[in-house]
């Protein structure tokens, strides 16, 4: 599936996008992406996942058949 990073998501992941493969739950693909970056793993906690533009709001919600998630960390606004 493709991966988005939007804002800081994107600045921790040093990448707008990927592809990862192999994951089958919201929580495994967050463990994949943080691996071996701390500064991401630490802006995944926080973020919104939408799968396929649907907000994924249980770790534990399969993903599969998902083609795109978009990672979205918290906006300041005002």
């Amino acid at each position: 599936m493709q991966v988005r990073f939007f804002a800081g998501a994107a600045e921790a992941a040093g990448m707008e996008a990927t592809s990862v493969d192999g994951v089958a739950t919201a929580s495994a693909l967050l463990a994949r992406l943080g691996e071996g970056n701390e500064r991401l793993a630490a802006v995944l906690r926080v973020s919104t996942l939408l799968a396929d533009g649907a907000r994924v709001a249980d770790p534990s919600a399969s993903l599969e058949g998902v083609a795109c998630v978009d990672v979205l960390p918290p906006f300041a606004g005002g």
